[in-house]
């Protein structure tokens, strides 16, 4: 074999080594331990009251986490999937805890009880907007985006909680190569634009996918996992009629 085939052989040999590191993901870990996150002694009672609604060994299944991912949870509220991310990853991964300041006001404690005493040492917190996330470029395995890109639509008392298209661009940002974006969300009547996202807390899944891909990413699996036929669409999702549930869509998208 002259040096020439021999050159082209290892180039071809490299390609199809990068290439598969780029389909499979940057995480190299087993699949993540979800059950034994989820049955944690020292996981609070009320969150596991609520597990069969919110499903959650079933969309982190979905999404594909791995132990030792790095993982960055948008919106992460009270905490319910930080505390299962945390330890699912286990101690070689780790939890961006990330929650915009204008939405504090309905965490409550929770955020504090997560992370009091370094009970989650593998969880750091960061309250920012979605358009200034706090990990660098090509550091995140997985985003995970959980009932909340309908904020972007939403001000409260007139505060922008992140620019549209540069929270998108911030989340193709942070992700590596190959890692994913997880966005779960109520879904909205078609053609009812972002501003569903103030008037109904929803949002259509088709303007999540167009500015997932205009920021780059792209679509690598959905899930029925949450789909209600009965969910008019048309109620706001704390009405009492629809109120834990509404039809949802998961998606899941790649960089």
């Amino acid at each position: 074999m002259n040096y020439l085939n021999r050159y082209l052989l290892n180039f071809c040999s490299g390609c199809s080594v990068v290439a598969l590191a780029l389909v499979s993901g940057a995480a190299a870990g087993a699949d993540a331990d979800v059950a034994a996150a989820l049955a944690h002694p020292d996981r609070p009672a009320e969150d596991a009251a609520d597990d069969e609604r919110r499903k959650p060994a079933e969309v982190l299944a979905f999404a594909g986490l791995r132990t030792g991912m790095a993982v960055l949870e948008l919106e992460a509220a009270g905490g319910y999937y930080t505390e299962i991310l945390s330890r699912a990853v286990g101690p070689d991964g780790s939890v961006i805890l990330q929650h915009p300041p204008g939405l504090m006001g309905f965490v409550g404690d929770g955020i504090d009880m997560r992370t009091a005493n370094n009970r989650l040492a593998n969880v750091r917190v960061s309250i920012t907007n979605f358009d200034e996330l706090e990990a660098a470029d090509n550091s995140i395995d997985m985003v995970t985006w959980i009932l909340g890109p309908h904020e972007l639509g939403f001000a409260p008392e007139g505060n922008s909680l992140g620019d549209l298209a540069g929270s998108f661009r911030e989340i193709a940002r942070v992700l590596k190569p190959g890692g994913v974006f997880l966005a779960n969300d109520h879904i909205a009547p078609d053609g009812a634009g972002w501003e569903a996202g103030d008037t109904l807390h929803r949002i259509e899944e088709s303007l999540v996918t167009q500015m997932a891909e205009e920021a780059g990413l792209s679509v690598a699996d959905s899930s029925d996992l949450f789909k209600n036929p009965d969910d008019p669409l048309t109620e706001g999702v704390f009405s009492p009629s629809i109120r834990g549930q509404t039809s949802q869509f998961v998606v899941l998208y790649r960089k």
